[in-house]
């Protein structure tokens, strides 16, 4: 009777090994209107969602089950704002884990509820580029490298 409920059990453990051990597809996502770019796990967010309100240019894209998503995204920079000044307009929580502020660009993490959140915003002369990237904190080790890919993979003219 053991032996039945064990060889199910170890064979939906191995098919799940099996699925995370698939290498993770890239395509480099752009917006050509403003010259963001950015390497996007597309065997990943296999969903297009939808945008915020109130962003021109960018896409939200969606894990097939939802648990996730990274939000490409180009804001006009009118202002000529600093990525220190920027980010103080957005009121961020008092409880951010990790800020890293440079005259270039701004990278900020923390957890919201059960989840992590990364955000990364270069900036150029005439637009911020900017990454949102929202996953479950249960799996913050396994996103350690595509976090990183992504976040080093932005680009904007």
């Amino acid at each position: 009777m053991k032996m039945l409920v064990t060889v199910p059990l170890l064979t939906l453990v191995a098919a799940t090994a099996i699925a995370s051990a698939q290498p993770v597809r890239w395509t480099r996502y752009s917006i050509p209107s403003t010259g963001t770019s950015v390497d996007m796990p597309s065997s990943i967010f296999t969903e297009k969602g939808k945008m915020p309100d109130g962003f021109a240019y960018g896409q939200r894209f969606t894990t097939a089950d939802g648990q996730a998503d990274l939000t490409i995204q180009t804001l006009p920079n009118d202002h000529n704002e600093t990525p220190a000044a920027f980010l103080a307009s957005r009121h961020p929580p008092a409880d951010i884990q990790y800020k890293r502020i440079t005259p270039r660009f701004f990278a900020v993490s923390s957890y919201r509820h059960d989840k992590v959140w990364y955000d990364r915003c270069n900036f150029s002369r005439r637009f911020i580029h900017c990454v949102l990237i929202n996953y479950p904190a249960r799996e913050e080790h396994d996103w350690d490298d595509i976090v990183t890919r992504i976040s080093l993979s932005l680009r904007g003219e």
